[in-house]
């Protein structure tokens, strides 16, 4: 298989913990607009549950509709147990610690690594992974580059591990580089581990979290691997909540939880889509002769959302959730008034095949626009 010889095209994918679970149905539909002729994404890049997804695809970037298949049935096949431990004794023991530790300013015990274990996600990518798949995609020119990103607790940087084509180099710019390495598991791990939630993960020297938590420029690491056009899968709409007509509630722990990693996961995509948007209608208003001059370059960019409120899906699906969670949340303040942070840990088979469903008729609903884009 030859590398496409017209623009080179990337897909991102944020996080977005079960919710990633959509960009599956998205690509469902991409892989049936391409009639599985080849990969369209010479460049993929990933991000927490993104960064799942995007191994999935770049391990199978030679046999794109391959890939989309087992990420189809890697989601609709999801349990909580599949990712972290469900058992009361284990959420109980990890709840219990934070307390301990903060009644007595961690003197009693150690720091708490986190709410929950997710030592059966390691396992499962374990043997579900075929990350070797990414240098044969390589080999083959199915594939340019492909990069997870993680956030350093010690380097306090965004660290962009890829793994690509010869002739690109690594890249530093501040509180954020890309490193080039063979990907493995930790590497996903690392991008997967969300603050609290999920334990750091530690690779080489240092312990990494969520990849969003650094990142500011979310489409700089396609850009750096030779992105002319950037396709991007949201996991978030984009319809604000109405301001409350009564005083409302204070905000409780979970709710706080949630909006944070709403942020993490989808405000700094729509921060830098708009600043590179701004960066292509100025070069736009500059003469060809001069646009040389400035070093950068127009990159078209387009982006798939939900068509419906993730949380409203949730709601229909937290009766799913292990009874040890729910009672974690409830006691964060999690559940009930405001569904964000369940609508993240609903690792279940039906909510995840609901979204894969929305995902796909979302895809096809922008169609024409999805086509238009990845024409050369």
């Amino acid at each position: 298989m030859q590398e496409s010889t017209g623009r080179c095209t990337a897909l991102l994918l944020p996080g977005g913990g079960a919710r990633g679970a959509y960009q599956v149905g998205v690509l469902k539909a991409i892989s049936e607009m391409t009639d599985g002729n080849g990969n369209p994404f010479p460049i993929i890049c990933g991000t927490s549950a993104g960064a799942i997804n995007a191994a999935v695809l770049a391990s199978h970037a030679h046999q794109f509709q391959v890939g989309i298949d087992l990420l189809d049935h890697f989601w609709r096949s999801m349990q909580c147990r599949r990712v972290y431990r469900t058992d009361a004794w284990t959420v109980f023991k990890s709840g219990f610690r934070f307390i301990i530790s903060f009644l007595s300013a961690g003197m009693v015990t150690g720091n708490p690594k986190a709410f929950l274990d997710s030592s059966p996600l390691r396992q499962f990518l374990n043997d579900e992974l075929r990350l070797g798949g990414i240098q044969v995609a390589l080999n083959q020119k199915a594939l340019r580059g492909v990069a997870v990103t993680a956030s350093g607790y010690s380097c306090a940087s965004a660290i962009s591990f890829f793994q690509a084509q010869d002739n690109i180099g690594e890249w530093e710019r501040p509180r954020r580089r890309g490193q080039r390495t063979k990907l493995q598991v930790s590497h996903l791990l690392a991008s997967a581990a969300l603050p609290f939630i999920f334990p750091a993960e530690r690779v080489g020297n240092e312990y990494f979290g969520d990849g969003g938590m650094r990142m500011v420029a979310p489409l700089s690491p396609a850009i750096h691997l030779g992105a002319e056009k950037i396709l991007v899968i949201g996991t978030r709409d984009e319809n604000p909540d109405p301001p409350p007509e009564k005083p409302a509630e204070y905000p409780s722990t979970g709710e706080v939880a949630g909006y944070l990693m709403d942020t993490i996961f989808m405000d700094t995509i729509n921060t830098d889509l708009m600043r590179l948007n701004r960066i292509n209608r100025t070069l736009g208003l500059i003469p060809e002769p001069l646009r040389n001059e400035t070093h950068l370059t127009h990159i078209d960019n387009l982006i798939i959302r939900p068509s419906r409120d993730l949380r409203h899906v949730t709601r229909s699906h937290v009766h799913e959730i292990p009874s040890s969670v729910r009672l974690l949340l409830r006691t964060l303040g999690g559940w009930g008034r405001d569904w964000r942070m369940a609508s993240y840990l609903l690792f279940s088979s039906a909510y995840c095949s609901e979204l894969i469903d929305l995902g796909y008729s979302d895809g096809m609903n922008a169609e024409q626009e999805i086509r238009h884009f990845l024409k050369d």
